[in-house]
């Protein structure tokens, strides 16, 4: 179950992160994962030990060959009932592009604008979750730029 969120929720444990990373020009990052063959957010699971930071921060450059910048805002979470756990998803700017390593569930990352990716992600899937989650992300990114550049 899908939920809107604007900051880390603290009643159940989160094992898992994603993040929507944002370019300077308002553009956002995505990935092909071929075992899902979606389009998808950047991310997966908080390993033992690690922090919700540590974990994306690992995750971005396994899936996209990103670093983030350090201000993350929560977007929306995901209630997994069957290990009572959320999946959180966080909107970022991106800091620097690092080359990606090989090995990983994805196989690349594309840029879109909003309005694109939330119609490729229709046309894969239809109607769903990923397109609610692009478009709270979208209105986070608008307040981020916003706040960012009076």
């Amino acid at each position: 179950m899908l939920k809107r969120v604007n900051e880390l929720p603290t009643d159940k444990r989160i094992a898992g992160i994603h993040s929507i990373p944002l370019l300077e020009d308002g553009s956002i990052v995505m990935v092909w994962d071929r075992n899902e063959q979606a389009l998808t957010t950047v991310g997966g699971r908080i390993e033992p030990g690690e922090s919700i930071d540590e974990a994306l921060d690992r995750e971005t450059v396994e899936e996209a060959g990103l670093l983030l910048m350090p201000e993350r805002i929560p977007v929306a979470c995901w209630y997994w009932t069957e290990t009572d756990t959320y999946t959180v998803f966080v909107v970022a700017k991106v800091h620097s592009f690092v080359p990606m390593p090989e090995g990983f569930e994805t196989t690349g990352r594309v840029t879109f604008n909003f309005e694109t990716a939330k119609q490729v992600v229709n046309r894969l899937e239809g109607h769903g979750q990923r397109i609610l989650i692009l478009n709270y992300a979208e209105e986070a990114a608008s307040q981020l730029f916003t706040t960012e550049n009076p």
